[in-house]
């Protein structure tokens, strides 16, 4: 059955672009000129932060281009359509789109805020967190609170401040934290230590899903690495292109999937929920396949649960998103059709906007009524806490 006017779509995957102020007109003015601000340098708008420079990378405000004029090179904001950076427009990029609510992920401190998590001074960084957290719920989601989904980042470097910061979103409305889809590369304790007991009970207590997005924990996969010197800046030079990555994303997710459902947190938290943003869902079947299969022969000389079979651990757990995935839709009841979710991208390369609404009611056409329902919102608004407002519903575009 086709998508239907009636069915509203809960993007849980979007992205914005910081606007040039966002921590200018928060952090205390002696940390101002070290946080993070737009400079202009050979023609180009770049992020100046803890005297290191940053580029907004092209590829992540393609929104209204096409793919002919996309590219990795730094972008002008003059360059990037408004809705990337200002939530006024973006809702007028929503309604053409055909899409009720977004959560959106950072761009500058990256999805989990692994730019602050790197970087030297620790008390601007926090500050630097928090900012971004005001920023985005206080400004950004208030601007339409039944259409911007509140999400907060945290200082994963302190597992106290960690606590507190989530603590502290939780009380001003965040329905969901970020959080490195591996900590491991970060040089950060794994999903198997204790370290991240006490967040997982906050997070638990709160009803916050943690959401995973894939690139948070800062690996990317897919590169060949050359022995060629890097470039000033950059952390390594691959030889093989970019598409590789591009194509090989969801494997992120698939390592972290694996390493949750193994690694006894879940049987400790049992009300501890997970989202695999921009993950995909055509390997969840296999991985869950190929998960209880290890788990049946090897549980018995391993510190593996031995009661617990994997893959009902992640039908109790686990949120599996997709932008635009026949294979997966067509494998929906191995994964459970009450735990997938829809995502639009916005303003990324991977986006369909502004035909979203248009794919998804491709990729849906020969889903029942009552599963799409679930998918394009019932899903998420549950998984976020997220309840629909039907006073302020916009006409939709079919």
């Amino acid at each position: 059955m086709p998508l239907r006017d009636e069915h509203q779509i809960v993007s849980v995957d979007d992205h914005l672009v910081e606007h040039p102020r966002v921590w200018q007109d928060r952090l205390p003015e002696k940390f101002r000129e070290a946080g993070p601000r737009i400079i202009e340098k050979d023609g180009m708008h770049l992020w100046s932060y803890d005297g290191e420079i940053f580029p907004t990378i092209g590829l992540n405000a393609v929104a209204g281009k096409p793919p002919e004029e996309w590219g990795l090179d730094p972008v002008r904001y003059e360059d990037m359509i408004p809705g990337c950076y200002d939530p006024v427009a973006r809702i007028a990029d929503m309604d053409l789109d055909g899409v009720q609510a977004a959560l959106c992920f950072p761009s500058f401190p990256g999805f989990a805020g692994g730019t602050f998590q790197r970087a030297a001074d620790k008390e601007l960084a926090l500050l630097c967190v928090k900012a971004w957290n005001d920023f985005y719920i206080d400004e950004w989601c208030a601007t339409a609170p039944e259409r911007y989904i509140p999400l907060a980042i945290l200082p994963t470097w302190d597992i106290d401040a960690c606590v507190a910061e989530a603590q502290r979103v939780a009380s001003k409305g965040a329905r969901t934290v970020s959080f490195p889809d591996s900590p491991v590369p970060l040089g950060l304790p794994s999903f198997h230590s204790d370290h991240w007991d006490p967040l997982w009970e906050v997070c638990s207590e709160a009803r916050m899903p943690v959401s995973l997005h894939f690139g948070s924990g800062s690996y990317v996969p897919g590169f060949s690495f050359s022995s060629v010197k890097p470039i000033p800046g950059q952390l390594f030079v691959p030889d093989a292109p970019f598409a590789v990555a591009t194509a090989l994303f969801s494997t992120n997710l698939m390592w972290t999937t694996v390493d949750l459902l193994l690694s006894g947190k879940l049987q400790q938290f049992p009300d501890l929920q997970f989202s695999l943003a921009e993950g995909g869902i055509g390997w969840v079947p296999y991985i869950l396949e190929r998960t209880d299969y290890v788990w049946e022969r090897h549980r018995y000389y391993q510190s593996i649960d031995f009661d617990t079979r994997p893959s009902d651990l992640f039908r109790k757990h686990f949120w599996g998103c997709f932008i635009d995935d026949e294979h997966g839709l067509a494998n929906r009841h191995q994964i459970g059709v009450d735990r997938i979710m829809l995502e639009i991208d916005f303003p990324h390369s991977d986006s369909n906007w502004p035909n979203s609404r248009k794919r998804a009611a491709e990729v849906l056409a020969n889903v029942p009524d009552e599963e799409c329902t679930l998918i394009v919102e019932e899903n998420a608004r549950r998984m976020l806490n997220f309840p629909r407002v039907a006073a302020s519903e916009p006409a939709l575009v079919g």
